[in-house]
């Protein structure tokens, strides 16, 4: 889609307009197959199907802080996904300040429900589903794999084979690191700070994790990771993790597309080993 077709956004500080910038150019003449699951132009999906597909889907939402993004911005992965024969999907959703949650994550949830219900036409595995996401995107992925949310009347987490966030949060509140309570979460009252957070929803029998973040990316974010690793292996749960050497908060998104790189051949491998 045209972004110029979405309904308009915040404006974008300098780092996050050069972040836009760079990722739009990366993802100059690729050509996704474009579908709806809503009736607002964030509630769409692109997917990129591979050349010899073996199965595996990779569903990744963007970041911007749940105020801006767009699917597009993580278009540039495709390559290097499809080139390991992963189908590649990116999803949009609605944002804040005019939708607080749940509405994106449950968004993100018919998404994967759409997914599901489709990709087998596309060369994809209905079965072989694994989600991700950057920062924000990072946090709604996280959401799915740990929550008892449903679509269509059937949890999320059961059709998630794993979850590869980048730089993803996992909680709010007290002791988050967080300079500014972020406003997707409504006021303070609402009292939804614990339910959005995937720490706090950790129980046994989720899929397995790969947490990835950048060796320079934010302090508050990789000790969140940690924690969110400890958490999840303390209940029996797979949680391995990669750090980006030379990669701060914006680079470890860019590097999640380079062909042949550490995430990429990271994702291909433990995906891959997951499913043998």
């Amino acid at each position: 889609m045209d972004i110029a077709l979405y309904p308009a956004q915040e404006p974008l500080n300098e780092n996050a307009a050069a972040y836009h910038a760079y990722l739009i150019e990366r993802a100059q003449g690729l050509t996704p197959l474009e579908f709806n699951y809503g009736s607002d132009p964030y509630q769409s999906l692109a997917l990129f199907p591979a050349e010899k597909p073996d199965g595996r889907v990779l569903l990744f939402f963007h970041g911007g802080g749940w105020t801006n993004g767009y699917k597009e911005w993580m278009s540039f992965m495709a390559p290097a996904l499809n080139a390991k024969g992963i189908t590649f999907v990116t999803a949009g959703y609605r944002l804040a300040p005019v939708h607080t949650f749940p509405t994106g994550f449950n968004d993100c949830a018919q998404a994967l429900d759409w997914l599901w219900s489709n990709v087998d036409a596309y060369g994809g595995d209905a079965s072989k589903i694994f989600v991700g996401g950057h920062s924000a995107g990072g946090h709604y992925a996280a959401m799915l794999a740990v929550s008892e949310a449903t679509a269509a009347g059937i949890p999320c987490r059961t059709r998630i084979r794993g979850c590869v966030p980048v730089s993803g949060v996992y909680y709010f509140g007290d002791n988050s690191g967080m300079a500014v309570r972020p406003r997707f979460l409504g006021p303070l009252e609402a009292g939804l700070d614990q339910s959005a957070s995937p720490l706090h929803l950790v129980d046994h029998g989720l899929p397995p994790f790969l947490l990835t973040w950048g060796d320079n990316d934010f302090p508050h974010l990789k000790r969140q990771a940690l924690e969110m690793k400890a958490a999840l292996a303390e209940q029996g749960n797979i949680a391995d993790m990669l750090e980006l050497p030379g990669c701060n908060h914006f680079t470890a998104s860019y590097a999640a597309g380079d062909i042949d790189g550490m995430w990429v051949n990271a994702v291909d491998v433990w995906s891959g080993r997951l499913l043998t």
